[in-house]
């Protein structure tokens, strides 16, 4: 009887689950339109938009973003700016007066004290609602990282009165500066992309959502509806909440790619990037079970790129016939994920051996997803300078 050879078996099926979840990835990219810029249509009337950005310690980015605002091509006496100061430590509300001081749509809001059971940025957004005139149709929720194309108000509106949507959201292009990002950012993104079931969610009739909170943009009659930010006022991942509980009302949510309009660089190297990504990933992913599984997925496969092929050939080279014919699916499936990292460095601009780099970048990906697990079963949470229970 002949046994089957086990660096065989193991090699065709590493291949399998390599070509599995690249076409999944494929298929669930398609799911999403990319959005390019455009004006609105000589005659067209946008409706009434305000744009609140909170802030909190963020000097380093406050005024770019606002800047960005300032430019917008839409009708000035229909676009209002506020940005909500979060109790910042540093000089983020100097900054923000001294960008917007000249400009009528825009106002500087200093958020009052953090009341128990809150977190600071959902307070932050539902505080700036408050003081918003009635006539407001849409809200646009903005981070103060974000850098918006002087369209990008317009084309967000017209899309989302186009698909009569309740909520708009749209993921922006991703700059990358240190070694931390560059390492992390794009696998994190690949595991998003293998793991979340977007084609299920993005259905109307699912009562799950996508969404960043990085760019929301509402019905202000929708928001109102599902009683507002106050509802999800303890979550931490307050945008992925809020879209939930807007969809599950039966009303209409999708998240887009905005990449030609929104830019952002979300971190600036490990101080930053880590605690960032610890504080919601248990949420991104799905639970704290779920995060594991996918983590010790991550890194079983992406060193299985490395390792397996290296198997394979050295017992080819030890004369063992089993290891010269499992080195071809090994070395497939190798070339596949290196192919797949490598387009991912040239799609995000940054150095082509990061795209070589990638076990590494999913191993550290694996400890972030530990401590973002640990600080949930300890239940705490660090942002900002802030510790929520």
């Amino acid at each position: 009887m002949i046994r089957p050879d086990p660096l065989l078996i193991s090699s065709l099926l590493f291949l399998a689950v390599v070509a599995w979840l690249i076409a999944r990835a494929v298929r669930q990219n398609a799911v999403f339109v990319r959005i390019g810029a455009a004006a609105a249509p000589v005659g067209r009337v946008l409706p009434t938009l305000t744009v609140i950005v909170p802030a909190r310690n963020e000097s380093a980015n406050i005024a770019g973003c606002v800047r960005s605002l300032l430019a917008q091509q839409y009708p000035a006496e229909r676009l209002r700016f506020a940005v909500v100061d979060d109790d910042s430590q540093d000089d983020t509300a100097a900054i923000a007066a001294a960008v917007t001081r000249d400009d009528a749509r825009a106002s500087l809001l200093c958020a009052p004290p953090l009341p128990p059971g809150w977190k600071g940025k959902v307070h932050a957004c539902w505080y700036a609602v408050q003081a918003m005139p009635a006539d407001t149709e849409w809200l646009c929720f903005l981070d103060a990282d974000m850098r918006a194309h002087p369209l990008a108000l317009a084309t967000a509106v017209q899309l989302a009165e186009a698909g009569a949507l309740d909520l708009l959201s749209l993921a922006p292009r991703h700059e990358l500066g240190s070694f931390a990002e560059r390492l992390i950012i794009p696998c994190g993104l690949y595991v998003l992309g293998f793991s979340i079931d977007r084609v299920r969610i993005q259905a109307p009739e699912s009562d799950d959502a996508l969404c960043t909170g990085q760019f929301m943009l509402l019905r202000r009659c929708a928001y109102e509806q599902v009683g507002g930010y106050a509802m999800v006022r303890n979550s931490i991942a307050e945008d992925l909440d809020f879209a939930r509980l807007i969809k599950r009302r039966g009303l209409r949510v999708r998240l887009e790619d905005g990449s030609a309009v929104l830019a952002t660089r979300m971190y600036t190297g490990w101080n930053t990037l880590w605690p960032g990504f610890a504080k919601n990933l248990v949420d991104m992913l799905g639970g704290r079970w779920r995060t594991l599984f996918i983590a010790a997925s991550a890194v079983t496969l992406s060193w299985c790129a490395v390792l397996l092929p290296l198997l394979d050939l050295a017992a080819c080279h030890a004369g063992r016939q089993g290891g010269c014919v499992a080195a071809i699916p090994a070395l497939l499936a190798a070339a596949a994920a290196f192919g797949l990292h490598l387009a991912g460095a040239r799609h995000f601009g940054i150095p082509w051996w990061y795209g070589l780099a990638f076990p590494i970048g999913y191993a550290a990906g694996a400890l972030i997803a530990l401590d973002s697990i640990r600080r949930r079963v300890f239940h705490q949470v660090e942002w900002k300078g802030r510790t929520y229970a």
